[in-house]
């Protein structure tokens, strides 16, 4: 549930509550307004944790620190989370085999850095007849690179290129 979703004190306009006080321990079912005098006897809010329940859920907590923790937690979980780039490298159909393996050698530190791999062979002008030599080439790129990732995509025609994706093995 997102912060900003949270009725706090004066907002809850329920006739009966269930409530909850600061340790977790349930103090049953009082009226809104008692409640709201019970949070402001021990100098905190009274926050409707649970909406739709009958009667709604309310519980009395110190709401600037709830709303700090729960920043803190949303900032880690997004530091945690890996984006996957997609790189990509483009060959020709007239390759020179040390300059393929100068792209396997590029190929090969992306996907162990995590991210996938796209490799394209764009064909100009008369070359599009050689797409069966545009196919060699990526399945032996994929042969090279298959101790660190695997097909993801197979080989695939795309207007004048031919298209790979490699992924990362697991």
């Amino acid at each position: 549930m997102t912060i900003t979703e949270l009725m706090i004190n004066e907002q809850i306009r329920d006739k009966e509550v269930r409530l909850i006080d600061e340790n977790g321990e349930q103090l049953g079912i009082v009226s809104a307004k008692e409640a709201q005098n019970i949070a402001d006897e021990k100098k905190l809010d009274l926050v409707k944790i649970a909406p739709t329940a009958k009667p709604p859920v309310c519980r009395i907590m110190d709401y600037g620190k709830y709303k700090f923790d729960q920043a803190k937690k949303e900032k880690e979980a997004r530091k945690k989370q890996k984006t996957v780039d997609i790189k990509e490298l483009r060959l020709s159909p007239s390759i020179d085999t040390h300059d393929v393996q100068v792209k396997v050698k590029k190929a090969k530190e992306f996907l162990q850095n995590g991210d996938k791999v796209k490799i394209s062979i764009r064909f100009r002008g008369r070359e599009i007849g050689h797409s069966k030599a545009g196919m060699t080439i990526l399945e032996n790129f994929a042969k090279e690179t298959e101790e660190f990732g695997v097909v993801d995509k197979q080989p695939k025609m795309e207007g004048k290129s031919l298209v790979m994706f490699l992924a990362p093995k697991n």
